[in-house]
């Protein structure tokens, strides 16, 4: 006969240990868990402050010196020739009807707060013969007076920071209807003041244009005469600029412009040239960056959730971390190359990066102009949004050009409401009448 009390007390001391066992596996399973949830996790959170704007060193290279091409939106590259080709297309004096000139211009700069901030621009010209030209420019950009005074005690000094460049070019037809030039550049930057840091120096670079523009027969239509005109410039291709050791490289304003026009030639007296032009930095567009972070995975399952409790834990631990694009440490002929794939948002972001202008001028027998334009870039990029009006007066061998801005944006531009001006005298004109 079985000893059921036996086998009862069996049956209980394995229940017993099995039970100890599973208690002791739970213990062990909480104990990891509780280890896990307190083990720090990384995370990286975006820069509330991440702008794409594209920001580069010596910006005044890129402002409109001359008032003909101010009127029409601040495009130049397809324009026909004048005194001013050297700073949008150089390779356009091949195709000069004037022999040689020179032209100044003075743009008023933040008018209406200052008066003393401004950019002047000289420019002279020479077509050597019926297949080449030479040109040459000088641009300076003063930032005003500053009146620095140390303490109360002490009298006070001026300092007046500049920027200035100076280039030449070398243009050469390489066809009937087509020519091309190279233009070199001399940058200095001098915006560090002495008075504030002794050591302080001008900072310089150079860089190199590389331009070609084609302008067609003048072919017969239905009721008028028509002649075609398209160009391309690559500018300011070189080193990025810096001021010391310690800080940091900024890359040059180096730009691609591509343009086109049409000039509606209605008879001996009247023309009317229509122009379009497209715009794109070769700069590197700046990543969206953020810090790294540790935080508390309270879970355990290794997801950062903070609307459940979880925060980070103390300050970051890595700042500048790239979280989409490209980073900008890269030399200035890299940058040129990665300028066309690193938006961080793909290719529409890389569309928003080309600014566009449209421009018209109607000239009455070469001696009276009247112009207008407009220039456009996304608002995420700048937001510039202007339109331009302008005439031009031509007596003799003189011609005096005027223009006026108005901005078409939420933010107000530097040259709104500004009267430029600009005076081209040619040497000798009515040199070469073939174009």
């Amino acid at each position: 006969m079985l000893n059921y009390t036996i086998i009862v007390k069996e049956i209980v001391f394995n229940l017993l240990i099995n039970m100890k066992n599973y208690i002791l596996a739970l213990f062990i399973l909480g104990c990891v868990m509780h280890v896990n949830a307190q083990n720090p996790t990384t995370i990286i959170e975006s820069n509330p402050d991440n702008s794409r704007v594209i920001t580069t060193g010596t910006p005044f290279l890129l402002i409109a010196t001359d008032a003909r091409a101010a009127s029409m939106g601040d495009l130049g590259v397809a324009t026909s020739a004048d005194a001013f080709s050297q700073q949008w297309n150089p390779s356009k004096y091949a195709f000069s009807e004037t022999k040689s000139g020179f032209a100044v211009s003075y743009t008023p700069y933040l008018s209406k707060l200052v008066n003393d901030i401004f950019l002047g621009n000289f420019t002279y010209f020479n077509r050597l013969n019926e297949g080449s030209a030479i040109g040459a420019s000088f641009k300076y950009f003063s930032l005003g007076e500053i009146e620095l005074v140390q303490d109360e005690f002490s009298e006070a000094t001026i300092a007046k920071p500049n920027e200035l460049t100076v280039d030449v070019s070398y243009s050469l037809r390489l066809a009937d209807q087509f020519s091309m030039a190279v233009g070199l550049r001399y940058i200095r930057s001098d915006l560090k003041i002495q008075q504030i840091d002794p050591n302080a120096s001008a900072a310089s670079s150079f860089g190199a244009d590389i331009a070609g523009y084609y302008q067609s027969e003048e072919e017969a239509y239905a009721d008028f005469n028509g002649r075609t005109r398209l160009g391309f410039a690559i500018q300011n291709l070189g080193p990025k600029i810096k001021y010391d050791d310690a800080g940091r490289e900024n890359f040059l304003p180096t730009n691609l412009r591509l343009g086109g026009g049409f000039d509606f030639i209605l008879d001996e007296y009247n023309t009317l040239a229509l122009t379009g032009e497209v715009t794109k930095l070769l700069v590197p567009t700046p990543p969206i960056v953020g810090d790294e972070y540790e935080y508390e995975d309270t879970n355990g399952n290794g997801v950062y959730e903070p609307e459940l409790g979880e925060e980070t834990v103390g300050s970051a631990i890595r700042t500048g971390v790239i979280i989409e694009g490209k980073s900008q440490d890269v030399s200035f002929l890299s940058g040129v190359f990665q300028s066309f794939s690193d938006a961080p948002d793909g290719f529409s972001e890389e569309l928003k990066e080309f600014t566009w202008a449209l421009g018209a001028e109607y000239r009455y027998q070469d001696a009276f102009a009247l112009r207008a334009g407009y220039f456009n870039e996304s608002e995420d990029k700048g937001s510039r949004k202007f339109f331009g009006l302008g005439a031009g007066f031509k007596f003799k061998m003189t011609t005096i050009d005027l223009s006026y801005l108005f901005s078409a944006s939420k933010i107000q531009s530097p040259l709104e409401n500004t009267l430029r001006f600009s005076l081209s005298f040619n040497i000798m004109d009515g040199e070469y009448t073939e174009y």
